[in-house]
């Protein structure tokens, strides 16, 4: 059995230990994690965000996923402009689907934490959701640059000058807690602030460790599956470039037997 021209000993291995890895994850959260769980000192009433702060450990990893994988994506696209690289053309490109994938996740996932903790699904007030809802769409906007007419360096060009404000949207996303306080419900940092600590503090950099993990198996795959595509176009075009040459030799062949001299030039 042949091996597939997307895998390697080494991905196959990678795969392996990120899927390792996410069963211990979530293991982590369901059993080693406690619920959210504090007393209100002046009622004495329970207070916290119960298991829902199990989400962290989805939520939080997905967003700085998405900041990395869009983070490449510029540097990607800088390089294209630059020296006009395939190779790194194809890692933009590549780099970009996974931060779309994301970033989708980081919204839905914060929606759903946001139900229980916030009463309410989306809040469009918060600054926090609409500059992450901005760098998806601007994502989907990349992605779809990438697929309009022309050229491969034509489109290359066209979708790397989109890239370049991907990276300038993450800084934006990332710093909207710090910059408009008052306008979010999120809270500033927990790590920076130290606000989770123990088995909590593990389990987030365990998780950020397996995202980091799956975000390079899937660049690998991604990277590896768009080469064979712009090859096989290259090359596809070139196989249709050769047949086309060959037919007008050929036409040639007939119109200079028809005309009595041979394709040299002599006559016959």
């Amino acid at each position: 059995m042949s091996e597939s021209p997307t895998s390697s000993k080494t991905s196959r291995l990678l795969g392996v230990a990120v899927a390792l890895g996410a069963i211990a994850l979530v293991l982590l959260a369901f059993i080693a994690v406690e619920p959210d769980v504090r007393i209100n000192a002046e009622t004495g009433q329970e207070i916290g965000q119960f298991d829902a702060v199990r989400l962290l450990f989805v939520h939080v990893p997905a967003a700085l996923i998405a900041y990395l994988a869009f983070t490449v994506t510029t540097v990607g696209s800088a390089v294209v402009l630059w020296k006009r690289s395939v190779w790194w053309d194809v890692v933009a490109g590549a780099s970009a689907e996974i931060g779309a994938l994301c970033a989708a996740l980081t919204l839905i996932t914060g929606s759903i934490w946001g139900r229980p903790i916030w009463n309410t699904w989306w809040e469009w007030g918060d600054v926090r959701l609409l500059t992450t809802l901005v760098l998806f769409m601007l994502s989907l906007g990349y992605l779809a640059v990438r697929r309009l007419e022309g050229t491969a360096t034509e489109r290359a060009r066209r979708s790397a000058i989109v890239g370049l404000l991907l990276f300038l949207n993450v800084v934006i996303v990332n710093r909207s807690v710090e910059w408009w306080a008052s306008q979010t419900l999120h809270q500033k940092s927990t790590i920076a602030d130290a606000t989770i600590e123990g088995n909590t503090l593990f389990t987030l950099f365990f998780a950020m460790v397996v995202g980091v993990g799956a975000y390079v198996w899937m660049m690998i795959h991604r990277f590896r599956l768009a080469w064979l595509e712009r090859m096989s176009d290259r090359f596809g075009t070139d196989d249709l470039l050769a047949a086309r040459r060959a037919e007008a030799d050929d036409h040639a062949r007939i119109a200079s037997a028809v005309g009595g001299t041979s394709p040299e030039g002599e006559s016959s």
